[in-house]
């Protein structure tokens, strides 16, 4: 076995390695959370232990951090300490980390009904293209990304759908001392998140005049060639909710707002998941689908009548 090299020098022979395969996004991602996480803690170490590891976990989870977060700065650990050890800069240790019990996840932020028709109708009333882009993501439930991303071409007014394959995001490029941010255009979240969507009689309606006097290759928030950037769009939605009198909220709460309106109108779960673009149905699931107390007791009262 040649001689161990340390975490760090290892981790910069990963990245390299892994520049080849993933997009731009992931890789700066991946370089976000060694150049962060990783390197700060295990930097100067050459021989990772399993205690090593789950102190890291246990400092992570006491600064604040999600277990989400953790577990992505673990996925990166582990795939670093996998190729370190196969090219012999690392030896082997089994690595198995305890999470402590997650406290109760916070409510996902949804507009009530009357709020949602309330910003619908102030959108409809005061037509911008930016606000035409708020009613997109509550008629069809769009992530940011995704509807700073949208040109017209990509709203087939003949086929009364939005098609969704491109996103926009600004990444944090970690190269050594050297830090950047870029403007890019991607592909989607995941494979599923390249979708179609169809439109509502309302939305096809107010886009379907607008594609005659449009240019195909613009950007449907501006109308221009160049695109709106999701952290402007997000200040300008903060804005907008000021103006219309209702409480703030995240950008993302538009996209729950339009799932739990699918859930509420009865839709099937593979339905609304394919429509959100979700890898699977148990994400929809877990995000929105939450009995309450009268349908609970339904289920159960139907359950017994097959015991009379």
């Amino acid at each position: 076995m040649e001689e161990k090299t340390t975490f760090s020098k290892v981790a910069e022979l990963w990245k390299a390695d892994k520049k080849q395969y993933v997009k731009k996004s992931t890789y700066a991602a991946y370089s976000l959370l060694i150049y962060n996480h990783l390197v700060p803690d295990l930097g100067k170490k050459a021989d990772i232990q399993e205690t090593d590891v789950q102190e890291l976990v246990n400092r992570k989870l006491d600064s604040g951090l999600s277990q989400k977060t953790v577990k992505d700065i673990l996925v990166v650990l582990k795939m670093i300490l996998h190729f370190g050890v196969k090219y012999g800069h690392l030896e082997f240790h089994q690595i198995d980390v305890t999470f402590p019990t997650e406290r109760e996840k916070q409510d996902i932020e949804v507009l009530s009904v009357a709020n949602q028709k309330k910003l619908m109708n102030y959108c409809q009333d005061n037509f911008t293209f930016l606000n035409l882009g708020i009613l997109v993501c509550l008629s069809a439930g769009l992530r940011i990304g995704e509807v700073c991303a949208l040109k017209w071409e990509d709203l087939d007014v003949a086929a009364g759908v939005i098609k969704v394959s491109k996103t926009i995001q600004r990444i944090y490029m970690v190269d050594g001392d050297k830090k950047s941010t870029e403007l890019i255009v991607d592909t989607p979240k995941t494979k599923n998140s390249n979708r179609e969507i169809p439109m509502t009689k309302e939305l096809l309606s107010i886009v379907k005049p607008l594609k005659k006097v449009v240019r195909s290759d613009f950007y449907v928030l501006t109308n221009t060639v160049n695109p709106t950037e999701p952290r402007t769009y997000r200040v300008y939605f903060n804005h907008l909710l000021q103006e219309v009198g209702l409480s703030r909220m995240r950008f993302h709460g538009l996209r729950h707002s339009f799932a739990t309106r699918c859930i509420e109108s009865k839709c099937d779960y593979k339905t609304v998941s394919v429509l959100l673009g979700h890898s699977n149905i148990s994400t929809t699931l877990n995000l929105y689908v939450h009995p309450n107390m009268e349908q609970k007791k339904k289920c159960v009262e139907m359950m017994s009548r097959t015991l009379r």
